[in-house]
């Protein structure tokens, strides 16, 4: 069973930086695509970046400059690299992967959160 497993959330105040990572267990191959979302209270879930198996990524517009995202396929790891945080950012982050043919999956979510 594929297990999706986030880290690297905490505190942090507006200007500076995290590293969240999410770990992908119990499958090999690799995903189609692997990505992040986020949810600040009281908001739907909202796309914050995806990058896919050929490397081709994407960001939501308000992340786009700030944020990065990058695997290592060695380790089945996605990462998301986040600079210039803002209040704004505030929410839990979740991970998932597509694995194509109906296969999705999600992580717990992992608290991000930027003071002013």
């Amino acid at each position: 069973q594929v297990q999706l497993v986030e880290s690297g959330g905490g505190l942090v105040q507006a200007g500076g930086s995290l590293r969240l990572s999410c770990a992908a267990s119990g499958i090999i191959r690799r995903a189609n695509i692997m990505g992040w979302y986020r949810q600040a209270p009281g908001k739907q879930r909202a796309f914050v970046a995806y990058i896919t198996s050929g490397g081709n990524t994407n960001y939501a517009g308000s992340v786009k400059g700030r944020f990065t995202i990058s695997t290592d396929n060695a380790k089945n790891t996605v990462y998301l690299q986040m600079n210039s945080l803002k209040p704004e950012d505030t929410a839990v982050y979740y991970c998932y992967a597509n694995y194509g043919l109906g296969s999705e999956h999600w992580g717990q979510g992992t608290q991000v959160t930027v003071s002013s």
